[in-house]
């Protein structure tokens, strides 16, 4: 027979005695004080019989036996007893209700029911944010929900303006729901989850069969190493932790902290889309091509945290507005060229922007919104150019139409007559005579003249007007942020916290496991790493009963 080097699998207070089956001859040796020095003979084989089962063991299974510091337990005795009565002494009267108060408070911030009736709120006044035209004057709200005629026959400008639903996002009923929904999330965090995870981090170890046969998932191994199953479990990702006879092990620890990332991914949400409701800037302007406006003298402010930056005196040079069009004639996109300029004049940016493709600078995002026919620039007889301002013509729909007048004849005359001009956009020009007749259509820049009751007209140029919008909204970086982390947090969430625990009862490896999620594949692993375990079986005792040597 070959001599091992004798490993102890069951217990640190036997250095030098290998697992085997036990007989009365080795239960005689280890009953006397002698220090004793034997050799066995063992084979290995795994349980799905693929090892050779004349292969002697060679390898010596190391695992870190470190035992985690014990738990804090209650002191008893005579101090203790004193301590306990001076805890109840103090909790008595009215000290002692404040200092219960606050659990009180936790308690129903936590509650579930309550804190999805604070996001059913939220959600509700969201919507009608939406439905509630914001911003507006009062006698917007004066003509569109009168008293006389109020929607679902209460609803009128009173509730509006009474309750600041003109400016919901900002409002104090808004903001306050989304403090006591803040309020709920971070005392669910520290009431619930937080202890969750506390509990995942501790080591514990289960010391009888019948403790880990309750759990949900449970076999025993007979002829196993509670080491060797330690050894599989690492290799399936599992932290393994042995005291003695006793084994813990678990993996996806991360899915227990991610409703607490989850928690706080939602309070960055609604930190963050308070201050872009409190504490930003808005405004919109038209300008005309070749003129320019100052940032601070468009954008007002929003809520009571907007403060204003030195970005705020830059000056905007509107140096070109044009438009592209469809093969129809239709509008498809429309340009505007900016220069931006600091207070000593220099520029300090320039870009063309378009829809969807705003301009950022110091925290203000300028957008391109809408247009405008500002002034038609025409040649009358060979003199000028003279410019015709272009008023906008209220039509049904929402097609734009544009017109001015050019006066002929003597102005003193009581009926004033003239050409008319209307265009729908800067590509095209309409012209009717005196008597309001149609003569032509003229395109800018084509310098053919056109004769109306014997004035010649050429058609120069047609200057747009850019419609902006500006905007600072510090908000935003920590919205973004809010969402980057909810997404991330929601995905770990699905992460299963498996827990095991196993314990060398005898020859026989005793294992029970749980898991928070895949509560159906999670038998099918176990299964998996239990085959992976090796089965070791005793041969000496067979071939050669009297084999154990002093």
């Amino acid at each position: 027979m070959e001599s091992l080097g004798s490993v102890n699998r069951l217990s640190p207070s036997l250095p030098k005695t290998l697992l085997v089956p036990c007989n009365a001859q080795i239960r005689s040796l280890w009953t006397s004080k002698r220090a004793l020095h034997f050799t066995v003979c063992c084979k290995l084989k795994s349980s799905q019989g693929k090892r050779d089962s004349a292969k002697l063991i060679s390898k010596k299974i190391v695992l870190s036996g470190e035992v985690p510091p014990p738990l804090a337990e209650e002191k008893s005795g005579p101090a203790g007893d004193a301590r306990e009565e001076a805890g109840k002494s103090r909790t008595v009267g009215g000290a002692g209700f404040v200092k219960r108060l606050p659990r009180r408070v936790l308690a129903l911030l936590s509650n579930l029911p309550l804190a999805i009736g604070e996001m059913a709120t939220v959600a509700a006044l969201m919507a009608l944010g939406t439905v509630i035209d914001q911003g507006e004057a009062p006698d917007f709200y004066f003509q569109k929900y009168p008293e006389e005629n109020p929607i679902l026959g209460f609803f009128t400008w009173r509730w509006v303006l009474t309750l600041g639903f003109d400016h919901m996002f900002s409002s104090p009923i808004f903001l306050g729901t989304l403090a006591l929904l803040a309020a709920s999330l971070m005392a669910c965090t520290y009431t619930t989850q937080i202890p969750i995870v506390k509990v995942a981090r501790r080591w514990s170890f289960l010391s009888s069969p019948e403790a880990i046969r309750k759990q949900e998932y449970s076999d025993s191994l007979p002829w196993a190493s509670v080491q060797d199953l330690g050894v599989v479990l690492m290799g399936a990702g599992y932290e393994v932790f042995l005291k003695g006879p006793s084994l813990y092990a678990f993996k996806g620890l991360a899915g227990r902290f991610a409703p607490i990332g989850v928690h706080l991914a939602m309070l960055l949400i609604m930190v963050g889309g308070t201050v872009s409701a409190a504490g930003s800037f808005r405004g919109s302007v038209t300008v005309p091509q070749g003129l320019n406006f100052v940032v601070g003298d468009v954008l007002g402010p929003s809520g009571f945290l907007s403060t204003p930056t030195e970005s705020f005196n830059t000056e905007i040079h509107v140096n070109r507005f044009y438009m592209d069009y469809y093969d129809s004639g239709e509008v498809s996109q429309f340009h505007t060229d900016l220069s931006l300029f600091d207070l000593s004049g220099k520029e300090v940016m320039r870009k063309t922007i378009s829809v969807n493709d705003p301009l950022r600078y110091g925290g203000i995002t300028i957008y391109q919104t809408d247009w405008s026919f500002s002034t038609l620039q025409i040649l009358k007889d060979g003199e000028g150019p003279f410019n015709l301002p272009m008023a906008p013509l209220q039509i049904n729909g929402d097609k734009k139409l544009f017109g001015t007048f050019l006066p002929t004849g003597d102005d003193d005359s009581p009926k004033v007559k003239g050409i008319s001009m209307l265009a729908r956009d800067l590509q095209s020009i309409i012209l009717y005579d005196q008597d309001g007749k149609f003569v032509g259509v003229r395109r800018p820049n084509s310098n053919l003249p056109i004769d109306i009751g014997g004035t010649k007209i050429v058609i120069v140029d047609a200057i747009g007007s850019s419609g902006l919008n500006l905007k600072t909204d510090p908000g935003v970086p920590v919205v973004y942020a809010g969402f980057g982390a909810l997404m991330l947090t929601t995905c770990i969430s699905y992460l299963s916290h498996a827990q095991i625990w196993a314990l060398q009862d005898g020859t026989t490896v005793v294992i029970g496991g749980k898991t928070n999620r895949a509560k159906a594949e999670f038998p099918e692993e176990m299964n998996r790493l239990l085959d992976r375990v090796p089965e070791i079986v005793g041969s000496a005792d067979s071939k050669n009963p009297g084999g154990v040597g002093g």
